[in-house]
């Protein structure tokens, strides 16, 4: 994968991320406290965490193919610097105070890394099936 393309897909996942965030917490606050509306700061603070979220994803670039186990461990070390870098900005802005707090957010970033996961496998497969598909066209091209 080309820097540039690598670059554009961190944009891209740091502007997924933040709008997501803002969707849902928007249709939440409608449901629960209606009366309360956002204010910069907590904007800025999701933005901040939005960021991130995205640029943990240097992780995941090579410029090259890796193996299957290589790629593993890079999920593992994804998870982990996204848990202690987003509980550390969490603890260090107040937003988690004591452990029973940074074990909830730990929590919920593990429910939705799973998640995230979950779904990147469906994408995933249904990629490989495509190009399982092509090579057996490309193979059978061969053949005739």
């Amino acid at each position: 994968m080309k820097l540039s393309d690598f670059v554009k897909d961190i944009i891209r996942d740091f502007l997924i991320i933040f709008a997501s965030i803002m969707i849902i917490i928007t249709v939440l606050r409608q449901i629960y406290i209606p009366e309360l509306a956002f204010d910069l700061i907590s904007i800025y603070t999701i933005m901040g965490f939005s960021l991130l979220g995205a640029l943990t994803g240097i992780i995941w670039y090579t410029p090259h193919e890796i193996s299957e186990r290589a790629m593993r461990v890079r999920i593992v070390v994804h998870f982990l610097t996204l848990e202690i870098l987003l509980i550390s900005l969490a603890s260090l802005i107040g937003v988690v105070t004591g452990v029973p707090g940074a074990l909830l957010l730990a929590l919920q970033i593990a429910v939705v890394y799973a998640v995230v996961r979950v779904l990147s496998y469906g994408k995933d497969k249904k990629e490989a099936e495509q190009i399982n598909e092509r090579l057996k066209a490309v193979k059978q091209e061969i053949h005739d």
